[in-house]
């Protein structure tokens, strides 16, 4: 069982920006941020294999959010710049500790979820 907690949510102006954490208690191959907007689905925003660091992004958030991982901290974070009213969510990291981590926005590739952290961009 591998448990994650997510940190660093918050309220900013458009423009600005937050970086989220997601602390890890086991092994994991790979991990992701979704987000979770009222009234929506919950979306695949970025993913990152542990082993190799290679990185995936969905294209609304191409060039603004950098998904990046410290192995020494078991920790992940989503550093989101240039934020937008319509990157308002609550954000999850979800993690996988095993192969087969494709789809990489498949709900169903995860077997691990945090809590979530909210952001809220207001214009």
């Amino acid at each position: 069982q591998v448990q994650l907690v997510e940190s660093g949510g918050g309220s900013v102006q458009a423009g600005g920006s937050l970086r989220l954490s997601c602390a890890a208690s086991g092994y994991t191959y790979c991990m992701a941020w979704f987000r979770q907007a009222p009234g929506k689905e919950r979306e695949g925003v970025a993913r990152i294999l542990s082993n190799s660091g290679a990185t995936y992004y969905v294209d609304s958030v191409k060039g603004r959010f950098t998904i990046s991982r410290d192995k020494a901290k078991n920790t992940l974070y989503l550093q989101l710049n240039s934020l937008k009213p319509e990157d308002t969510a609550m954000y999850y990291c979800a993690a996988r500790p095993s192969l087969g981590c494709t789809p990489p926005f498949d709900l169903t590739t995860y077997n691990y979820w945090g809590q979530g952290t909210q952001v809220t961009v207001s214009s």
